[in-house]
């Protein structure tokens, strides 16, 4: 699930050398947390949003298939 939201992510910003993705379990529960630019926080955030979701949604479906739970929180810098 990481590197698909990393890939994602990458392929959106203006600046992917600055994305960072940290991945952590907890009591069965996946954390990924993502670091971008300043920049493009915007991008990543989208219109009302549209984008953080629509990345949720897509790894959400990848972790059902997998049968794990997870949650994607964008860490401003």
């Amino acid at each position: 699930m990481k590197k698909l939201l990393e890939y994602l992510v990458t392929s959106i910003v203006e600046h992917p050398e600055a994305v960072v993705i940290e991945e952590n379990e907890e009591e069965g529960q996946i954390n990924l947390n993502i670091q971008v630019h300043q920049d493009d926080v915007k991008i990543v955030i989208g219109k009302q949003g549209q984008t953080i979701k629509a990345l949720r949604e897509l790894v959400k479906i990848k972790a059902i298939k997998e049968r794990k739970k997870v949650t994607v929180n964008l860490l401003n810098q």
